[in-house]
């Protein structure tokens, strides 16, 4: 089968159940496995590569008012690629090819592909669609040996986090700037890792925040985790985060507990490797307990602030073997 992806979690299921030599065609934004840069591209974005975190919250939000896509399809190449299955989502109305191009876009192809639509809100919502591309692939058995091997990870940190006497306030960030909290299966991973999601609300959209909620919220870890952002693009916002008023009176903040990790690859893309994401923020919260799985990516996963004023960082390495919330 010739199988389209029209998002990078796509692609990470797809190869993830073993369907990588069926890809034939992935989005510009499309990176792992490593493989898939290799490709031919099926998506253009509208957005400048170097438009600030300002800017891009401009457009987003413009084209939510004007219906205007941020992504489009090319045409061209999606028609010479010929594919029979496309897999695609309806989730996010700004982070990738609009659900309306993509049904005409299909309707319009040589044979009229299969479109497939992926709306995750949950861990196990990303566990049911890897099944979903797993059947209307024809592999029903591989995506469900993939999906336990993935549910036995999950289990592990549940049952190292069950133990932990004290579950320390955590405010997981999608956005800088303006602030974000993180939506859907976010408040779900830090509860799974052994915090209290303070601002995001399970199952529901990531949101705008008054930057008095987090104050007020006071969390003991920061984690961000920019949409679409690795470690190092992240940092360049970091002043703009200790700008805001009360930042260093943060608990966080004074016992040196913000994070920064890679939420383009990780936190952001409902796909198989939410599962790491999970494992990095267990390590985060009580490195003791959870190891820093292996990482086979070569990406850097998580940094730890330990100077925002001085912008000095200390990598994972560096965390200290215990904190106040391992107590067992």
């Amino acid at each position: 089968m010739r199988i389209v992806s029209l998002l990078p979690s796509a692609t990470e299921i797809i190869c993830e159940i073993g369907l990588g030599h069926q890809l034939v065609g992935v989005t510009h934004e499309c990176d792992y496995p490593a493989f898939v840069l290799g490709l031919p591209k099926v998506t253009k974005t509208l957005i400048p590569h170097d438009a600030t975190s300002k800017e891009i919250d401009s457009l987003v939000r413009e084209r939510l008012k004007t219906e205007r896509a941020l992504y489009s399809l090319d045409m061209p190449t999606l028609e010479r690629l010929r594919p029979e299955l496309i897999v695609t989502q309806a989730l996010c109305d700004v982070c990738a090819v609009a659900e309306s191009e993509v049904a005409a876009a299909a309707c319009s192809l040589p044979g009229q592909p299969k479109v497939i639509n992926l709306e995750p809100t949950c861990l196990e919502e990303v566990f049911q669609c890897m099944e979903l591309v797993g059947d209307a692939a024809g592999v029903p058995a591989q995506a469900f040996s993939a999906i336990a091997r993935l549910r036995e990870r999950v289990k592990q940190v549940d049952e190292r986090t069950r133990n932990l006497l004290v579950r320390p306030k955590v405010v997981l960030l999608e956005w800088i700037d303006p602030p974000f909290s993180s939506g859907h299966w976010s408040p779900e991973l830090v509860h799974t890792a052994g915090g209290v999601e303070m601002l995001g609300v399970q199952g529901q959209r990531s949101r705008t925040l008054a930057w008095d909620e987090i104050v007020k919220a006071d969390p003991e870890f920061l984690v961000i985790a920019c949409c679409g952002f690795d470690i190092e693009r992240t940092r360049q916002d970091l002043p703009i985060l200790s700008s805001y008023p009360g930042f260093e009176q943060l608990t966080c903040v004074r016992s040196e507990q913000v994070y920064l990790v890679d939420g383009n690859a990780y936190f952001n893309r409902p796909g198989p490797r939410l599962v790491e994401s999970l494992e990095i923020l267990a390590h985060i919260l009580c490195p003791a307990v959870h190891a820093l799985p292996s990482n086979d990516s070569g990406q850097e996963r998580l940094a730890r602030v330990s100077n925002l004023t001085a912008d000095s960082m200390t990598d994972s390495n560096s965390l200290r073997e215990q904190n106040d919330f391992c107590n067992r």
